[in-house]
């Protein structure tokens, strides 16, 4: 199958791209955009098949290694569309962009969605604002083997471009799921799952408490934190000690704290249950 080559940004395939800049864009296709070879191939290792590859050889950091990638979706069946450098660098949503963009499925998943193990170590964010914080967290729960991501309440989506690109991709490698509050904490309850929240408001302190089994850490919005209906069903509610006259900690580095302890409790080895 031959490639398909565009060198103007107002070609309509160029321009329907940018419809999934826009949340509405993105819920209404179900599709999303992948943007750089290092998130798109996390993707690919994920078992994520695009269903539609847009390339530019001009702009990739090593041509000759990194359009085995463009031959392996092609090959696969996936329609791929060969940029120039002046129209991709028109639709490109990053700066600097290395010469990948792909459109796939969006993730969509509930909580009932997800397939736990026996002792599930959960990250659940309520009312996270900033792509690049659940990005950031997303990035954390992979390198501690988290077992899912919850975003309940969510404000922004699991495909949000940012996102992705903040994630580095491992929004499609950690299992992730989108629900009301009220249906996550009931999903908690029903599999067991002890309930962590974190809060300046306590005296009991992240390292004070046990995570070796079924756990969910909590944390809340940059700028109000945690609600009550989450605070009040929570099992532990934690603080993480800070020496400062101000709550500096950054919601991604808070979460990132406590899920290391809890890391370090379970063991690195055993901190996703298989």
């Amino acid at each position: 199958m031959a490639d398909l080559h565009l060198t103007s940004p107002a070609n309509p395939r160029l321009k329907s791209l940018a419809a999934l800049r826009r949340r509405r864009g993105r819920e209404e296709s179900g599709r999303t955009l992948v943007e750089g070879y290092e998130e798109l191939s996390l993707a690919l290792d994920a078992g994520v098949l695009p269903e539609s590859l847009y390339y530019c050889p001009e702009l990739m950091l090593d041509p000759a290694r990194q359009t085995r990638v463009v031959d392996e979706v092609r090959a696969r069946g996936v329609d791929t569309v060969q940029v120039s450098r002046a129209a991709f660098e028109k639709v490109a949503y990053r700066e600097g962009p290395d010469g990948f963009l792909a459109v796939v499925p969006a993730v969509t998943r509930t909580c009932a969605d997800l397939e736990l193990g026996p002792s599930p170590l959960v990250v659940l964010c309520q009312g996270v604002e900033k792509p690049g914080n659940l990005g950031a967290m997303l990035r954390t729960a992979d390198a501690a083997g988290a077992d899912a991501v919850v975003a309940a309440d969510p404000v922004t989506d699991w495909g949000n471009p940012n996102l992705v690109r903040a994630s580095k991709g491992t929004v499609f490698s950690v299992p992730v799921a989108s629900d009301s509050t009220g249906d996550t904490l009931a999903w908690l309850e029903a599999h067991g799952i002890a309930l962590v929240a974190t809060t300046p408001d306590t005296d009991l302190l992240h390292t004070d408490v046990d995570y070796t089994g079924p756990v969910a850490i909590a944390v809340g919005a940059e700028k109000y934190g945690l609600t009550d209906e989450v605070l009040e069903r929570a099992t532990h509610r934690v603080r993480i000690p800070m020496a400062g006259k101000a709550n500096s900690l950054n919601v991604a580095t808070s979460a990132a704290i406590v899920i290391y302890e809890a890391v370090r409790q379970r063991g690195l080895e055993g901190a996703a249950s298989q």
